[in-house]
């Protein structure tokens, strides 16, 4: 059993805002995620999409601010468990929090603090891949680079597959868009964008299969109404969505909205110790924003300081006097 002060459950933008702030107040920090990268949404939907609305940056891509806020945090050294679930959450006889994880470790916390955004997501699978096991089969990509030069086809018709598209076209070797329905639920703007680059989409069609000894080679695709054609396809990229929901979050005993907890306005839940920010947080006036979940998260950080450690004052300081 490993005693950590704060255990941050996700690692979205306000949980990765939420590891800097612990480091910053002293605190040892372990940082959670179900998703093998950092980023939560952001990576596994849009990492090339542009945002707007991050105070301080006119214009930052989602892979840009995520690997900042990675930086940030990086001086307090938090460590990150990723690809592991929380699951159960117990008290010892101190009243701190016990939370058993999915990889079979248990960390005593002094507190916690939920960042999991829409919850523990997962990707929707591809039908045909039910038995690959080799490689070339991802859900998002987590570098450009791994698909240069490369044959790829990308499946599904949202937003995620068009903004793939649009960032695979200039570094691949051709990329074919892949979805069963002659209608997009990507944006409009992003469609129209796609359709003037030399990209082929295929629509009423599926993916069938998937060619290859150890590593994709080809895929069988079939178009309704007309034989399956085979394609050239050195990565596959299934677009399909993401299902979510708390896992098992749901079972802790927390007060919810529908599938948001409820907080009050110092971020703590009904449970002692445990506190919650960001998008899968609920309050009145809520607002589902990225800056809303960075200010959350830092509100989170601070009122669990004194909790965490009876010495320490609920107002940080500022960070510009601490160098």
């Amino acid at each position: 059993m490993g005693d950590v002060d704060l255990v941050i459950v996700g690692a979205g933008p306000s949980g990765l805002f939420a590891a800097y702030y612990a480091g910053f107040r002293g605190f040892s920090t372990v940082v959670i995620d179900a998703l093998p990268e950092p980023g939560g949404q952001i990576t596994a939907m849009y990492p090339e999409k542009v945002i707007y609305d991050v105070a301080g940056f006119p214009a930052i891509r989602g892979r840009e601010l995520v690997a900042n806020l990675v930086a940030q945090a990086a001086p307090f050294r938090p460590t990150y468990l990723l690809g592991v679930r929380a699951e159960g959450l117990d008290r010892d006889p101190d009243g701190r929090p016990l939370l058993t994880l999915s990889n079979g470790e248990t960390l005593r916390c002094g507190a916690i603090l939920i960042t999991g955004g829409l919850g523990s997501f997962t990707p929707r699978p591809l039908p045909c891949a039910a038995d690959w096991s080799g490689a070339g089969l991802v859900y998002f990509v987590p570098e450009l680079n791994v698909l240069a030069g490369k044959h790829v086809v990308i499946v599904g018709g949202g937003d995620s597959a068009f903004d793939w598209a649009l960032a695979l076209q200039p570094i691949a070797e051709s990329v074919t868009i892949v979805h069963r329905r002659d209608a997009f639920r990507a944006h409009a703007g992003t469609v129209a964008k796609v359709r003037a680059l030399p990209v082929d989409i295929l629509v009423n069609a599926q993916v069938t299969r998937i060619i290859g000894d150890g590593a994709v080679t080809a895929v069988e695709v079939t178009v309704k109404g007309e034989e399956p054609r085979t394609l050239p396809a050195d990565g596959v990229v299934a677009a399909l969505g993401f299902t979510a929901d708390l896992g098992p979050l749901a079972d802790w005993g927390l007060t919810l909205d529908h599938r948001h907890i409820v907080v009050d306005s110092t971020m703590v839940t009904n449970l002692p110790r445990i506190f919650a920010a960001g998008d899968i947080t609920e309050y009145p006036g809520k607002v589902r924003l990225i800056a809303t979940g960075f200010g959350e998260a830092a509100t989170a950080v601070n009122n669990a300081a004194p909790i965490i450690n009876p010495a320490a004052h609920l107002f940080p300081g500022h960070s510009s006097d601490a160098g």
